[in-house]
């Protein structure tokens, strides 16, 4: 039913379980490592349409969406990005986070890496 209701913790396993069997497919094998790194890059179909696809920080492209809750505890949509935006780490504003990147592929494969200190670690460690 295309009018049944759900909410983001059901589509996130939804997205990322059928993202898990893309890059099993795509790697060969469910060996953990290789999983990991096949997974970047494969694009699946999300529940509120278009493609999520799972970038090098391991977050995914969504769109936003923002609603208006209604008499019956349902929210209408009032307004939604016109494409996909992509999942960000660290964000670009704080100061303990606005010089860290993740990227997980080789040869970095680092979640909290430090562009000024050059190091994976995180707060110029």
């Amino acid at each position: 039913d295309e009018k049944r209701v759900t909410n983001d913790p059901m589509e996130a396993h939804y997205i990322g379980f059928n993202m898990w069997v893309e890059a099993v497919k795509k790697a060969g094998t469910t060996e953990p490592a290789a999983v990991q790194q096949a997974i970047i890059g494969v694009a699946v179909p999300n529940l509120s349409g278009g493609l999520a696809t799972m970038m090098p920080n391991h977050h995914i492209t969504k769109p936003v969406l923002i609603g208006e809750i209604q008499a019956d505890g349902q929210f209408e949509t009032v307004w939604r990005t016109p494409g996909l935006v992509a999942g960000d780490a660290w964000s670009d504003f704080l100061p303990g986070s606005k010089d860290l990147i993740s990227d997980w592929r080789k040869p970095l494969g680092c979640g909290n890496y430090n562009v000024k200190a050059n190091k994976c670690g995180g707060q110029g460690s």
